[in-house]
């Protein structure tokens, strides 16, 4: 099952949004810096913000891709202060 993940960095003030199938490994690549080329080499202080769980890998990319399209701080807020806009993502991506 995949995951749909927000982190953010303190240090830059910024969110980076991802989907993976192994989260766990995944934020550890983030954090050692797996990837030359990757926007989160900027930052060494990337934390959890929020996670959608399991989901189909394909809907998982397909809710990953909305919220990168809406570019706005305040929906990836709202999306922990009400966990319904979630489910209706969850609901709109089957």
């Amino acid at each position: 099952m995949a995951t749909v993940y927000i982190i953010y960095s303190k240090e830059i003030d910024i969110f980076y949004i991802g989907s993976c199938l192994n989260l766990k490994q995944r934020l550890e690549q983030h954090r050692n810096k797996s990837f030359n080329d990757s926007f989160t080499r900027r930052a060494k202080d990337w934390e959890l913000f929020l996670k959608i769980e399991n989901l189909d890998y394909r809907q998982a990319r397909k809710i990953e891709k909305h919220i990168k399209k809406m570019k706005s701080r305040t929906y990836i807020n709202n999306l922990k202060k009400y966990p319904e806009i979630i489910d209706k993502l969850i609901q709109k991506y089957q």
